[in-house]
Order: C-alpha cells, then sequence, then structure tokens
C-alpha cells in the first residue's frame, strides 16, 4: 500500500482546518492599513462587526485565544496578587502555561468542573476572598464556552445568569473563554449576544471551527479594550497590515458558522456509532455530545488510549486522534471533514473497537 491509496481524516482539532479558496481569495483582497496605529480599515471593520454581534461595546482582533484570554485576566486583575477562580478542567488552567501566573502574576485558583461544564457555585462562593492580607484577592470568575475538556459541552444560559448574580454580590468580573462559542450558539440556538450578556469580557477563536488560519477577538467594555491594546503589545501581539487576517474573519462570519451543525452531526453520529458497537468497554456519554467533540471512553482492561490511536492510523483509511486522558481519546470534527469522510471515520473506528473487542 502506497501513499497516494491512503485516506487521511484528521480528527486531532478543529484548529488543523485550512482557509478555502474563497476564503484566500477574501484575504488577498482585503484592504490594508498599519493595525498598531489603529488604521487597518478591515480590522476596524472586523472588530466593530463584532462589538455589535456579542452586544458589547468594542472589540479587539489578537494572534490567539491563549493571548486573548491572557488579555482579559490581565485587564480585569490589573493588581498583581489578583485571584481568578476557574474551573479545574477550564483550557486557561490546563493548556495555557499558568500564563496568568507566569506573566501577570494573577493567582489561579480552580473550581471542580461537573461534567456539563459548570461547576458548583456554592463551592465557588466559599472560595471567593478579599482584601485579608494573608490571601491574594478574588477579582475575576472564568468559565469556558463550550466546555473543550467536558466534551465540547454547551453551558446552559441561566447557569451563566446565576453565576453573574454570584459576582455582582461580590463585585467580580466575569470571562468567557469562547474559543468555541459559535459551536454553542448553533448547538443551543443562541445569539452571541444572549450568550455574551450576562459576561464582562470573552474571547473568540476563528482559528477553530471557522475554518480561519490564525486569529482571535476579545470583546468587552470600551475601557478593557483600552487597556487591552496596551496588554496586547507588550505581549508581542500588535501587527501591522493583520487586515489579511480579518478578512478571512470576515468571510468565516459571512459563511462558516451555520455549517458547524454539519460538524455536530457528524460527532453525534460516530458517538452513537461508538455506544452501539462498544459492548460498555468503549463507550460515549451521548447527553454530552453537544458540538462537534467526541469523547471516547476506552475500558483499561481491554486496550489503552495510545494504541487505540495508533490502530485508527492504520491501513488504508487513517484516522487521526488524540489521547486525551489515561482512559479517553478524542475526535474532533470540523470543516474539512465531509460527510463522506465522516463515514469512513465511523466505520474505521468501529472495525478498530470490534478488532479490540475480539482479541
Amino acid at each position: 500500500m502506497t501513499a497516494e491509496n491512503v485516506i487521511s481524516i484528521d480528527l486531532r482539532s478543529d484548529t488543523v482546518t485550512k482557509p478555502s479558496a474563497e476564503m484566500r481569495a477574501a484575504m488577498a483582497s482585503a484592504e490594508v492599513g498599519d493595525d498598531v496605529f489603529r488604521d487597518d480599515p478591515t480590522i476596524l471593520a472586523l472588530e466593530t462587526r463584532m462589538a455589535r454581534m456579542s452586544g458589547k461595546e468594542a472589540a479587539l482582533f489578537v494572534p490567539s485565544g491563549t493571548m486573548g484570554n491572557l488579555i482579559c485576566v490581565l485587564a480585569h486583575c490589573s493588581e498583581r496578587g489578583s485571584e481568578v477562580l476557574l474551573g479545574d478542567r477550564a483550557h486557561i488552567h490546563l493548556y495555557e502555561q499558568g500564563g496568568v501566573s507566569q506573566l501577570g502574576g494573577v493567582h489561579p485558583r480552580t473550581v471542580k468542573n461537573n461534567d456539563d461544564g459548570t461547576f458548583c457555585l456554592k463551592e465557588l462562593e466559599l472560595k471567593i476572598r478579599g482584601d485579608d492580607p494573608h490571601y491574594p484577592v478574588t477579582r475575576l470568575v472564568a468559565f469556558e464556552n463550550s466546555q473543550n475538556k467536558c466534551g465540547g459541552r454547551s453551558i446552559p444560559v441561566q447557569w451563566i445568569k446565576q453565576l453573574r448574580e454570584l459576582c455582582n454580590k461580590y463585585g467580580l468580573a466575569l470571562h468567557c473563554d469562547g474559543a468555541r462559542i459559535f459551536n454553542s450558539c448553533i448547538s443551543q440556538g443562541i445569539s452571541l449576544e444572549t450568550y455574551l450578556e450576562d459576561c464582562d469580557s470573552a474571547s473568540i477563536c476563528f482559528s477553530k471551527g471557522l475554518g480561519c488560519p490564525v486569529g482571535s477577538v476579545i470583546v468587552g467594555t470600551n475601557e478593557l479594550i483600552r487597556k487591552a491594546i496596551r496588554l496586547r503589545k507588550v505581549l508581542g501581539g500588535g501587527m501591522r497590515q493583520s487586515g489579511i487576517l480579518a478578512g478571512a474573519a470576515i468571510y468565516a462570519l459571512d459563511n462558516m458558522i451555520d455549517r458547524l451543525a454539519d460538524d455536530h452531526k457528524h460527532a453525534k453520529q460516530l458517538a452513537q456509532a461508538i455506544n452501539d458497537s462498544g459492548k460498555n468497554r468503549f463507550k460515549v456519554d451521548l447527553s454530552g455530545v453537544d458540538t462537534n467533540i467526541v469523547i471516547m471512553w476506552v475500558d483499561p482492561d481491554t486496550t489503552t488510549p495510545d494504541q487505540v490511536v495508533k490502530a485508527l492510523e492504520e491501513g488504508e483509511v487513517n484516522v487521526r486522534t488524540i489521547q486525551f486522558a489515561a482512559d479517553l481519546v478524542r475526535f474532533v470534527f470540523h470543516a474539512m471533514i465531509s460527510t463522506a469522510e465522516a463515514e469512513m471515520a465511523t466505520k474505521k473506528t468501529v472495525q478498530v473497537i470490534q478488532q479490540f473487542i475480539n482479541q
């Protein structure tokens, strides 16, 4: 079997998406200026549009979601020794190199995430700390929507409202890591403005399900964005003719949001097939497949996730996935996976499951 005969289906992440020919054309034709001087017209058009869509006063384009989250945390916690409360499975906590403490002197304190991506508000309230000289001062609460580590779960609007009430009680700001928030919007049939109306800031990625090569936008008040511009500069995120990237994001807003429903459908079909064939030795919590992510549990008495990952990459259909924990494998659907490829990936996954069950 030669490499030319192998069909590769990359489900490692929706970050592997590449811009389509149409998106590239939008990038090539974008009018540009110098964004550090704040005169790139395409950047300004994107920021104006995102502020309006999110119901916020202002927005700012940044190179990555990690930088967007970091900027928002530092803007809310400008005094070193401040504290942010967040879920123990939060991307900010697990996958951003501890940047809030490493670069900002902000102390992260975790609350146990529930499987649906929320966390217990009573536990949160018990962990809020005031101006005691022994402790950092809690300034901010952050949550993630959709919640990646919980399987792409969409966060209930009613829970966010309850969280907002608690933040108001203690004078805390509320930040949403909305890397995949458009997936939650499509999954729940909720507008971006509605999802963010109780948040003081959010970081929203274009380089995941929306298929752009680079970029995120942060949204919030005029004052927060004023601080964010300074923070972006010191972090090295001030770019010049970045309207080329904003052109891709504007194309994505026009063409890539509604189609996220296809990714969600493909994820649900795979999850159902895993449960139908897995004999409780490979299984997925179907109630938790809200968006484009499937987390498959692997019975440790049967095999290991790394062996499953290797087996999926063998043969004429190469399905690329990642080990997500000691007993978990993650699959992520995205714009570059057609319905036919999703069906091939599902078939290959069932074959691999049966292979291990029959050993």
